[in-house]
């Protein structure tokens, strides 16, 4: 069959939307267009990191909070942009996340859209690509963890299986980079092509006569271009999807009633919803290429990963690893390694030692007047508070804690934590999805007041906020903690157990006082995996680049902010005001210096505390006190920001009001008892 006669045969098969040229659109200015499309937990980010070296921009799609990212690389020669979308199971979209991913496909022109897949669940990813196909979009499928599917026994013909979907179908394995030279020749073949030409015919779902009639009417009636093929068009307006009957009325107002006559005379025909009869036909279709293209699993997953799946996931056996998790983790690691040996020598010996004395030489001999060279040099100079402070004693905390959250997001684990927590998350108003933003709270709470978009409901998203703002410390105001209590075991259990049992409380009193509905949980589980370093190391690189690029900046201006606070008597003023408070839980009156500082950063307050301790200004009642107060004390301001963008001002500003006297109130109670029952730490 000539290529003349396939473009005919595709054209004939998907009216309504002309295959675009590169040269249209991308090619034309030198950079073609790759969309990556596919249900979650296929292996899409890694692919998007193969594709384009990491190099990414994550932003917001317009009028959403959902993220997209986008990065660039170089393909056969051709510059392309390549567009991460969220996962998605279908072009009827249910959750906000398929919302957007469908937005992208319709409105981006991509030159290529690459579905990423699981090849082992071959049967569940394959109705996404008969829709795509439908879609007339100019499709390359990528077989992802080809690897596990051949360690079940899986064999999966790619060439009969291109032949019969009429796409390019490429297996790789994008963790260690097996078949991705052949996905990126294929992608470039996909772009030199100039069209939507295929291997073949492109498969078709045949949706039984009385349906494929409806179809063929509906079709037959659009005129407007709507980004996908008419027959997809069609498809979505029997399913009565929303947001393609408001695009019909709004471009096509005449065509809506003839639309509805169809929709509603179809509907009376079928005992079954339609959108269920049109999944029913795409299954059976995908059934009958996976007969013909794949053979079933020979062999039962392996038996040590499933086994410790379920043992993560059992409340009897779970508690107890995600209790050795959390000692090895961030206690062992990143307390005593990152917050102990690394910031030691980094800040004793490397700043203290060299950096310091040789750069304040340096700066009092160009800067002769000591208002000035104090910018720099002084007590809270940019280069002995700021640069000291974000590089020698935060950056090896928030590195080994990136690392270890790397570790647990590649084995899999994290979506079995949210599994074996849901039920306690239901508790105080969450669903384990929730699991995320908190684990990443762990690591940066502005960047996890942020994740908490991919929570389902504002009721969930304002708890959760009110929560990582409240009780969750980031990586370096942990290891800073884990630190200073590591050598007093009863200090850290008493830290432990009060700030848990304010986040239980809190949360609780929330999920009954916040209006809205109960969260819903649905999540799917990944095989278990052993970490890959590459991955590992990439991932890490990643979050310390954007903690370079977005934190040091904020120490820097913190710097300047308190030179600027002393010079003119404002910082002096607002401690002054603050030492009342620090004596009302028992604290020295220099501790009001953390605490303003814990305003600006919450590290920088836990490395205020540091140097207190170290002074011997505290006792160990005293420095608990102060740890537990610090933990629960307001927002840094950068997560302040955070939350006034993402839940408005007044939800900022009323967890703000609310937080301030809590953390405040538990400290003068915990002191209270402490003293009161003559506790020695």
């Amino acid at each position: 069959m000539s290529l003349d006669l396939l473009r005919r045969v595709s054209s004939a098969l998907l009216p309504g939307r002309s295959c675009h040229a590169p040269t249209a659109k991308g090619v034309a200015d030198g950079t073609a267009k790759v969309v990556l499309a596919g249900s979650p937990n296929v292996g899409k980010s890694v692919v998007f990191n193969r594709l384009t070296g990491a190099y990414a921009t994550v932003s917001n799609y317009p009028g959403t909070t959902v993220e997209v990212s986008r990065g660039r690389g170089r393909i056969a020669g051709v510059d392309v942009e390549v567009v991460d979308t969220p996962g998605m199971y279908s072009l009827s979209p249910i959750t906000a996340e398929e919302i957007v991913a469908r937005s992208l496909l319709i409105h981006q022109r991509p030159d290529v859209v690459v579905q990423v897949s699981d090849a082992k669940n071959l049967r569940r990813m394959l109705p996404l690509t008969l829709e795509l196909l439908e879609a007339g979009l100019p499709l390359v499928l990528d077989l992802n963890v080809m690897d596990e599917a051949e360690e079940l026994g899986i064999a999966i013909d790619t060439e009969r299986l291109e032949r019969e979907l009429g796409v390019p179908v490429v297996a790789t394995v994008s963790t260690t980079g097996r078949g991705t030279g052949a996905l990126r020749e294929r992608i470039g073949e996909r772009i030199a092509r100039q069209n939507c030409e295929t291997v073949g015919p492109p498969a078709q779902v045949e949706y039984g006569p009385d349906l494929d009639a409806a179809v063929a009417q509906i079709a037959a009636l659009l005129t407007q271009d709507y980004g996908l093929s008419n027959r997809a068009v069609a498809v979505l307006l029997l399913q009565e999807d929303e947001d393609m009957l408001a695009l019909v009325e709004a471009r096509e107002p005449a065509l809506l009633p003839q639309i509805e006559d169809i929709i509603a005379r179809t509907r009376a025909r079928h005992r079954d919803p339609l959108r269920y009869a049109i999944t029913l036909a795409r299954q059976r279709s995908a059934d009958r290429i996976i007969a013909r293209t794949a053979t079933r699993p020979t062999r039962a997953p392996s038996g040590w990963r499933n086994t410790l799946s379920r043992l993560m996931m059992t409340p009897l056996t779970g508690v107890p690893i995600l209790l050795v998790v959390l000692y090895l983790g961030l206690y062992k690691f990143v307390g005593q390694f990152g917050a102990g040996v690394a910031v030691d020598f980094l800040e004793g010996r490397v700043f203290d030692g060299y950096v310091i004395p040789v750069v304040t030489r340096f700066i009092e001999r160009i800067i002769p007047w000591p208002v000035w060279s104090s910018l720099f040099v002084g007590n809270y100079g940019i280069i002995t508070l700021g640069i000291k402070y974000a590089v020698a004693i935060i950056l090896p905390i928030v590195a080994t804690f990136f690392l270890v959250f790397a570790v647990i997001e590649d084995t899999g684990y994290l979506p079995r934590l949210a599994m074996l927590l849901d039920r306690v998350f239901k508790a105080i108003g969450l669903s384990g999805r929730a699991v995320i933003p908190m684990v990443l709270g762990f690591g940066c709470d502005t960047m996890a007041t942020m994740v908490t978009r991919v929570l389902e409901t504002t009721r969930e998203r304002i708890i959760a906020t009110l929560l990582l703002a409240l009780a969750i410390p980031c990586s370096a105001q942990l290891g800073v903690i884990l630190a200073l209590l590591a050598h007093r075991p009863l200090g850290l259990a008493i830290w432990a157990g009060v700030v848990g049992l304010v986040f239980l409380l809190v949360g609780f009193l929330s999920a009954r006082l916040v209006p809205g509905r109960a969260p819903s949980f649905y999540m799917e589980i990944p095989p278990l995996r052993l970490p890959s370093l590459p991955n590992i190391l990439s991932k890490t690189y990643a979050r310390m680049e954007w903690y370079l690029m977005e934190v040091l900046p904020l120490f820097i201006l913190a710097s300047v902010v308190i030179w600027v606070g002393q010079l003119t008597g404002i910082f002096q003023s607002a401690v002054s005001g603050l030492e009342p408070v620090v004596r009302f839980i028992g604290l020295p009156p220099q501790a009001a210096v953390a605490f303003l500082f814990g305003f600006f950063r919450r590290d920088y307050g836990a490395a205020g505390l540091y140097d207190l301790d170290s002074s011997g200004a505290l006792d160990g009642v005293q420095l608990v006190v102060a740890m537990v107060t610090m933990t629960l004390f307001l927002p840094c301001i950068a997560q302040f920001l955070m939350m006034w963008k993402e839940r408005g001002w007044k939800i900022a500003l009323a967890i703000a009001v609310l937080i301030f006297p809590l953390a405040f109130g538990v400290g003068y109670m915990l002191n209270a008892a402490l003293t009161g029952l003559g506790v020695k730490i």
